[in-house]
């Protein structure tokens, strides 16, 4: 079974892209890191990491229908 997230990538993250990031394909039960290691995202590059608006562990578990953001580590001084 297979069900869809919708991903956002910013910053840095934004050239890992997919296509169909609008309606990226999951295996409903797959954890977030995982989509993110197959979209070529570096685990060490998704700093902070948002499941509908909330911040979550890459490990979260995804079900499909979710909103899933992520930023890379933040500069600044």
């Amino acid at each position: 079974m297979t069900a869809v997230i919708t991903l956002k990538l910013f910053a840095t993250l934004r050239k890992h892209l997919p296509e169909n990031a609008d309606a990226y394909p999951v295996t409903p039960g797959k954890p977030v890191i995982d989509v993110l290691k197959e979209i070529g995202v570096p685990p060490a590059d998704a700093k902070l990491i948002f499941v509908n608006g909330v911040r979550v562990d890459p490990e979260t578990p995804l079900s499909g229908g979710e909103r899933v953001g992520v930023f890379p580590p933040v500069g600044g001084g």
